[in-house]
């Protein structure tokens, strides 16, 4: 029993400190930063900011943004005018400084069910910063803007006409007969923005510059805390690297710079991403740079652009602001799908979402929005049969260490004061009855992957964010009711009932405060991952107590028919 002591102590541990990452998430604030957007605060400008030279043959260190002499306080560098834009799905602003994109909400996700406003996923007001920022890099001497430069603008609101399937929002820039004009287009029932830059030189001079694009945030992120498992930082793709995340801790250490093809770059957070793609299979240079102030600069300076005396040219990025929808991701750009973060079991956790998203397409007509819930028990019962088969097993062994409970406390009460002794006796039983006494171990071991990864799938899956189920209002929450948490504690104790009792009093102390530890663990996991959970146990209690029945009955002596 010496394996089974250290198993449930491991288990403990790893318990408690699920319940403190989980108690740790329930009290972090919650708080959005919903300020109006006519706020006149604005991003940290200074010229540290700014990619230097476009070299994109050779990355180095000078390519990179160099840090600002002082900090820039956001609070203190009040913004040039705003331009508010409202789509079907967009509350956008964008500022004349820079033609930089300074705040985006987002209409079909309510902040909480406590709070309708649209969720803020990028602003410019302390203490939460995250815009989009583009401009030019050049040689001394020739005119061209970054984003600390005034643009002009016709108007100071733009609204998507109803019928129209885009709304452009341009911005003019013209210095020494060089007009650069940068537009913005909107998309109807699109998440992808356009940012179109045309250059129109009328100087006799012929102009080279190059187009750069930055995200910038701080590490601020109030829907989070230390421990919450969710990852917020950069994230860069290439064809080499494939999927990387900078974490803002190793943007500190190092710097990226590096030439790639076929990339993109983003900051991510649970739910929501932001991330610029070239729209031409181009090779960028990627850069990172730490400002003062926790500010971080994930960028990337696209080829050089030519334009003779009398000519134009156009060059366009687009810029994603939205949620991970994992199948509008993965059209975007290759790898963007990755954003919805399922870590080192993404590929358990992948076939599983597309199997919950089959089941949630199937029972919709006829559950609406519950439809997810029901999805997760239908996909409970798949699962619980793929594994009937080793879960029988399991059980079975169970089943015959039940038996053997009589016998094991006899060979206890004989040679419990002589541990090795009755180790030794306890073994030699086992080996006797032909039983496995770590059988009924082997299903819970197979089934932990699926577990975390499912998981992880209801964590990052932003189709369940706020989605109801009977009296839940949101399957990605806790059940504000304690109810399945509850309900899980007692098929917890129902199965334990069905188990062999312990030989080791104090294996025996922990396995029964273990549904009370898994209990208060469960009570601030998402109620989705919580209905799982309790479903599979269910499920586990009926086919356990079938096979106890069928192996207890084979014991019993076969009835006897009396004739008169």
């Amino acid at each position: 029993m010496t394996n089974f002591r250290a198993l449930w102590w491991i288990a403990l541990v790893f318990t408690l400190f699920m319940l403190y990452t989980e108690w740790t998430h329930f009290v972090a604030q919650k708080a959005q930063g919903n300020a109006p957007v006519e706020v006149a605060s604005s991003a940290p400008v200074s010229s540290g900011d700014v990619p230097k030279t476009p070299v994109i043959q050779s990355a180095s260190n000078t390519d990179l943004p160099v840090a600002p002499a002082q900090a820039t306080d956001v609070q203190t560098q009040p913004s040039e005018q705003r331009v508010q834009v409202s789509t079907d799905l967009f509350n956008i602003a964008l500022d004349t400084k820079g033609a930089d994109l300074r705040y985006a909400s987002l209409k079909d996700y309510a902040v909480s069910h406590d709070d309708a406003n649209p969720f803020t996923l990028m602003s410019d007001k302390a203490p939460y910063l995250f815009v989009a920022q583009s401009g030019f890099v050049s040689q001394a001497g020739v005119p061209s803007p970054t984003h600390h430069d005034i643009f002009s603008t016709e108007k100071t609101e733009y609204r998507l006409a109803e019928g129209s399937s885009e709304l452009r929002v341009p911005f003019v820039w013209e210095k020494d007969g060089v007009r650069i004009e940068k537009t913005y287009v909107f998309h109807r029932g699109s998440y992808l923005v356009s940012i179109e830059n045309k250059v129109t030189n009328n100087s006799p001079q012929p102009w080279q510059a190059s187009v750069y694009q930055q995200l910038v945030r701080n590490n601020y992120d109030p829907t989070s805390s230390f421990f919450l498992p969710t990852y917020t930082g950069g994230v860069l793709y290439d064809e080499t690297n494939k999927f990387e995340k900078v974490t803002f801790d190793a943007m500190k250490k190092q710097v990226v710079s590096r030439d790639a093809d076929h990339g993109w770059l983003g900051m991510m957070q649970h739910y929501f991403v932001a991330a610029l793609i070239p729209n031409a299979a181009v090779k960028a240079h990627y850069y990172s740079k730490v400002l003062d102030d926790n500010r971080y600069v994930l960028g990337m300076v696209l080829p050089e652009i030519s334009v003779a005396p009398g000519a134009s040219a156009e060059t366009s990025v687009s810029l994603y602001v939205g949620p991970k929808h994992q199948d509008v991701l993965a059209k975007v750009a290759p790898g963007l799908e990755l954003t919805a973060d399922y870590g080192v079991l993404a590929f358990i956790a992948k076939p599983m979402f597309w199997l919950l998203e089959t089941l949630h397409s199937l029972v919709q007509p006829i559950s609406g929005v519950w439809s997810w819930g029901w999805a997760i028990i239908l996909l409970t019962m798949l699962l619980k049969g793929a594994f009937y088969k080793l879960s029988a097993a399991g059980y079975k062994s169970m089943a015959n260490l039940r038996k053997l409970a009589p016998r094991l406390q006899h060979l206890k009460d004989n040679y419990g004061h002589d541990k090795m002794l009755f180790q030794q006796k306890m073994m030699e039983l086992y080996k006797t009855e032909k039983i496995n006494p770590l059988g009924g171990c082997l299903p819970i071991f197979v089934q932990i992957p699926v577990f975390l990864a499912l998981y992880w799938v209801l964590l990052e899956a932003v189709e369940l964010r706020m989605t109801p189920f009977l009296w839940l209002n949101d399957l990605s929450h806790y059940d504000p009711f304690f109810i399945l948490p509850i309900l899980m504690g007692v098929t917890m104790v129902i199965q334990q009932k069905l188990n062999p009792p312990p030989t080791d009093p104090m294996q025996e102390k922990v396995m029964k405060f273990l549904p009370y530890i898994f209990t208060l663990t469960f009570l601030f996991m998402p109620s989705g991952l919580v209905l799982y959970w309790v479903v599979n146990n269910g499920l586990s209690i009926l086919q356990q107590w079938y096979i106890t029945r069928q192996i207890e009955a084979q014991d019993k002596p076969p009835a006897h028919h009396h004739s008169n």
